[in-house]
């Protein structure tokens, strides 16, 4: 999944490159085929997001992308491309256009570094190395990896927990929302358009809503369904209106970042007060407080934004790489403070 504020920030100003505009006829583009798909699909997933960037400002690629379509995207050139386009770039939305900013993207990349700029982003990202159909493939990875993390820890929790349990239902919910944003976040980072950019986004908004209903249910609800309840309803109504604003008003960013930030802190400050008040009492708190730390802290490796590595591996990929291992120690707090729930509920002892 990804952190809302990517797309807030701009690489520094870079130089125009208008007396480099002649070297645009000596790009070679290729263009792709159309989806051979349903017209929704067609709609949801050729639609590209576009957020102005230093270098898709250039003049040079913008005369880069407009020869190309206009020379590769019309009559037997665009038809020959089709025919010769593979199945798994149709199906997945990559259309001739998409695929002549992909190539002039890489052409003005070229110029910078030859006149020794640093490396401009195009479009609200850095330039990836496209791999078969993924935009940005070290991210993709990291969030299929994330997804089968958490996938696994959830079949060893029901093989673990008894049904009985008194939070087996809310944590078995709570890992279906997670599973579903690791979802339309390796989507998001295969293909980057505008109907998998507000899934990622708003699946993982929706990720740290559930974990502060999470910790109201752990923390209140147990003894006072009823407070669970309407905070449950509250989380709900503010959900859906960050949605409906982002959606049919405007689609801010630094609204966005901010809004999860804010949710964020609310979710941090209240497990760890928890944390803090069964210390003494539950000796597996800790593998809670590490989690709620490590992801908080794990954030901030996207404040590095680097350009990728290899053209693969940049900040927002390591810190889908590093967040990998805190699954398994977040379940396994789950999986103890269940079993823990159990045994007091069948002893008949207060739940604190």
């Amino acid at each position: 999944m990804s952190l809302p504020s990517r797309r807030a920030f701009e690489s520094p100003a870079g130089p125009r490159l208008t007396n480099m505009a002649s070297a645009v006829t000596l790009l070679r583009c290729t263009s792709v085929r159309l989806p051979a798909v349903t017209a929704v699909v067609l709609l949801l997933m050729s639609v590209t997001t576009v957020q102005a960037s230093q270098g898709d400002k250039e003049p040079v690629y913008r005369d880069c992308v407009k020869q190309c379509v206009r020379t590769n995207c019309t009559g037997a050139r665009l038809r020959g491309f089709q025919s010769a386009q593979p199945q798994y770039m149709a199906l997945t939305g990559w259309t001739c256009r998409d695929d002549c900013r992909y190539q002039c993207m890489w052409t003005t990349v070229g110029l910078y570094q030859a006149e020794g700029y640093r490396v401009p982003q195009f479009h609200g990202k850095w330039p990836f190395a496209r791999f078969l159909c993924f935009e940005e493939p070290a991210s993709a990875l990291a969030s299929l990896l994330n997804g089968l993390a958490c996938l696994f820890m959830l079949l060893r929790y029901r093989g673990t927990v008894p049904r009985q349990s008194p939070m087996y239902h809310t944590i078995n919910a709570f890992s279906l929302v997670s599973l579903n944003a690791w979802f339309w976040s390796t989507v998001f980072h295969t293909r980057d358009t505008y109907l998998t950019e507000k899934m990622d986004y708003f699946c993982a908004t929706a990720v740290i809503l559930y974990s502060i209903y999470l910790c109201c249910v752990r923390t209140l609800g147990l003894r006072r369904p009823g407070v669970s309840s309407m905070v449950g309803v509250l989380l709900i109504l503010a959900f859906t209106s960050h949605v409906s604003y982002l959606t049919f008003v405007t689609f801010d960013y630094g609204y966005n970042m901010a809004a999860n930030a804010t949710i964020g802190m609310v979710n941090l400050l209240w497990w760890l007060c928890w944390c803090w008040q069964n210390r003494r009492t539950l000796p597996y708190w800790w593998k809670c407080g590490l989690v709620v730390l490590l992801l908080h802290g794990l954030a901030l490796l996207e404040l590095l934004d680097f350009p990728p590595m290899l053209w693969v591996l940049d900040a927002h990929a390591v810190w889908h790489l590093s967040t990998i291992p805190v699954h398994f120690i977040f379940y396994s707090f789950l999986i103890d403070d269940s079993l823990y729930l159990l045994n007091t509920e069948k002893m008949g002892v207060k739940v604190e």
